[in-house]
């Protein structure tokens, strides 16, 4: 399990002691070098994709180094880490993919580790919750990108329309406020994806509400865990059995919840920031809080984040860690963030953020990222235990669900495949 809970003004001072020398040799090209980087589209328009983001930092960095030239294929978070998966396959690693896992190709032997590319300031930069969630076998392999944590949003209008007078603190308070606005007529009361789409960060987000995760704090994985089948009875007995989610959780993707919600449809759910644009472009007047628990707050909330790696195969790691240093400047870090809604993976950036009324409304899950807990992308088995969380964890709570048994299925999965990868 991945707790962290260094403070972000200590990031920068606590990684640098940890640190080892980067490296500054390494590759055999002398003369002109095209770099080819993978991307993932933040954008939800062609107005808004990230091909915009990266045709300007690469001009701006070709400005500024006229041998080395970046070319930047961006693709749909559905797709890019199977084209990444086929390239490496085919022989043709790109020299750097941003994507969504690591581990696999660091287990590989693939990747260049973080010390080797980026200068010791870029390096000892990254917050350390992020740096520390890029490791396999204790050497930082993926370096964060994009990032984020998760909060309970509610719409103000149904809850003052329903009586209710403050936000949820508690399990018992997210059912009684649910009844409520069900009695009112809201069609979901408390949106619960559990759907194909990120039923893993769902599950997850619950896991932590009620003092469980995926893993324990050596990395072994829990699911069937007595705090977790708690939690589930909970949602199937509490939430879903009466009729507060307004939908069978196992159909619902967490894109339908967000423009559910949007739509002023939805009472509750969990969240990432990027939901606070979307419902305010619909004119949802909207609070969140921290993710209440059974007793008061939840243990910790989750964080999310995304990887930029670097592979070996065309052997052009100066350039490579050239050019990541410009990608984690503090303005290159802060337009990102602030084009897309994003928390910054850096502490200058997260001070800068912090600083900046402008991003008053990010403040609140930029403060969590330090004691957030993050997926268990540090293990090889990771994806397939995300893939059978996916196919079965709506059906614990459904009508005829079992949450013990589920749970049971897929902790039996995970130890397969995690002796398997050993």
């Amino acid at each position: 399990m991945q707790r962290r809970y260094l403070s972000l003004a200590a990031a920068g001072l606590t990684t640098a002691m940890t640190l080892s020398l980067s490296a500054c040799g390494g590759s055999a090209d002398g003369g002109d070098v095209t770099l080819k980087l993978v991307a993932a589209d933040y954008g939800d328009t062609e107005a808004n994709s990230s091909q915009h983001y990266w045709d300007k930092l690469v001009k701006d960095f070709e400005k500024q180094n006229p041998n080395i030239k970046v070319e930047v294929s961006v693709y749909s978070w559905k797709d890019v880490d199977k084209k990444v998966e086929d390239m490496v396959k085919s022989g043709k690693a790109p020299d750097m993919a941003q994507i969504g896992a690591y581990a696999d190709y660091a287990a590989a032997g693939k990747l260049y580790s973080a010390d080797q590319l980026l200068s010791i300031p870029v390096h000892a930069d990254f917050v350390p919750a992020l740096a520390e969630a890029g490791e396999y076998q204790r050497i930082q392999y993926g370096m964060p990108f994009g990032a984020s944590t998760r909060r309970l949003f509610y719409n103000k209008k149904l809850f003052a329309e329903a009586g209710i007078a403050n936000p949820p603190q508690t399990w018992a308070d997210i059912a009684a406020d649910a009844a409520k606005l069900k009695a009112k007529g809201v069609k979901m009361p408390y949106a619960l994806p559990l759907g194909p789409e990120e039923t893993q960060a769902e599950t997850l987000m619950w896991m932590l509400s009620g003092g469980g995760s995926y893993t324990d704090s050596i990395g072994k994985y829990t699911i069937d865990s007595p705090q977790n089948v708690k939690t589930f009875e909970w949602l199937k007995k509490d939430l879903v059995g009466p009729g507060l989610t307004g939908t069978d959780p196992a159909k619902l993707n967490r894109q339908d919840a967000f423009n559910a919600f949007a739509a002023g449809d939805v009472g509750m759910l969990n969240g990432h920031p990027t939901l606070m644009k979307q419902a305010e472009a619909k004119g949802i007047d909207y609070g969140t809080v921290e993710l209440p628990g059974p007793s008061g707050k939840a243990k910790a909330t989750m964080g999310v984040a995304d990887w930029m790696t670097a592979f070996k195969q065309n052997g052009h790691r100066d350039q490579v860690g050239k050019f990541l240093d410009f990608v984690y400047n503090e303005k290159n870090v802060m337009d990102f963030s602030g084009e897309y809604g994003l928390l910054p993976v850096t502490t200058s950036g997260s001070q800068a953020m912090l600083a900046n009324s402008k991003y008053a409304k990010l403040h609140s899950f930029l403060g969590q990222l330090a004691g957030a807990e993050f997926y268990p992308a540090n293990k090889t088995s990771w994806p397939m235990v995300s893939k059978t969380v996916k196919a079965k964890m709506g059906t614990a709570v459904g009508a005829n669900g079992n949450p013990a048994g589920v749970l049971s299925d897929i902790q039996n999965a995970a130890n397969e495949a995690d002796n398997a990868g050993q």
